[in-house]
């Protein structure tokens, strides 16, 4: 997350060096390959491993909505599914989508 700025100059567009230097990598791979705008390039198994943390997560919400319509939930009850939530969710919001250097 950029910091505000204050005083005069341009605004920051990247949070450091190490960002900028990769946001330019990226274009230029990008003009390499042709890809549009909307087009990225991914690793099949970066892919599959997203798709397998998002189905978990899935499947902890479709299971936290059928456990809450249950009458009269205890606090030990929520407390296991707000646990389950997190647990699934925890690979999602922790993955990695930076470049990978390729030698």
């Amino acid at each position: 997350m950029l910091t505000p700025q204050d005083g005069p100059g341009r605004r920051r567009e990247f949070c450091s060096q190490k960002c900028r230097q990769w946001d330019w990598v990226a274009r230029q791979r990008a003009s390499e390959l042709a890809l549009s705008e909307n087009e990225l390039v991914i690793a099949r198994e970066e892919l599959d491993t997203l798709k397998d943390q998002i189905y978990v997560l899935h499947c902890a919400v479709v299971d936290a909505r059928r456990d809450l319509e249950k009458p009269r939930q205890t606090k030990e009850t929520l407390a296991e599914l707000i646990s389950w939530l997190l647990e699934a969710a925890e690979p999602v919001t922790a993955a990695s989508f930076s470049p990978a250097l390729r030698p």
